[in-house]
């Protein structure tokens, strides 16, 4: 069978109700990433007292891989190929 057969392959129910929570699941995680993301890039806004005692530049890049992460989680969640295994 070739890899475009497969892909193309009906899935049943149990399949279609993993297929959704993951991607539920992915579109969460990645909304929550990417808001401690812009927690953490806006820090001093948001809580004066912990962006004083720690290094602002370290907050920043922390923010900024919390963000890209999250987009990466939306997009696996667009995307749903949770199947490549089989």
């Amino acid at each position: 069978m070739a890899l475009e057969e497969f892909e193309k392959e009906e899935l049943n129910d149990r399949d279609k109700g993993y297929l959704r929570m993951r991607s539920i699941m992915d579109y969460g995680m990645g909304l929550l990433w990417m808001g401690m993301g812009l927690f953490m890039i806006f820090i001093k806004k948001f809580n004066a007292e912990l962006a004083e005692r720690y290094d602002a530049s370290a907050f920043k890049i922390f923010g900024a891989v919390c963000i890209i992460y999250g987009l990466f989680r939306i997009y696996r969640g667009y995307k749903k190929k949770y199947f490549r295994d089989r």
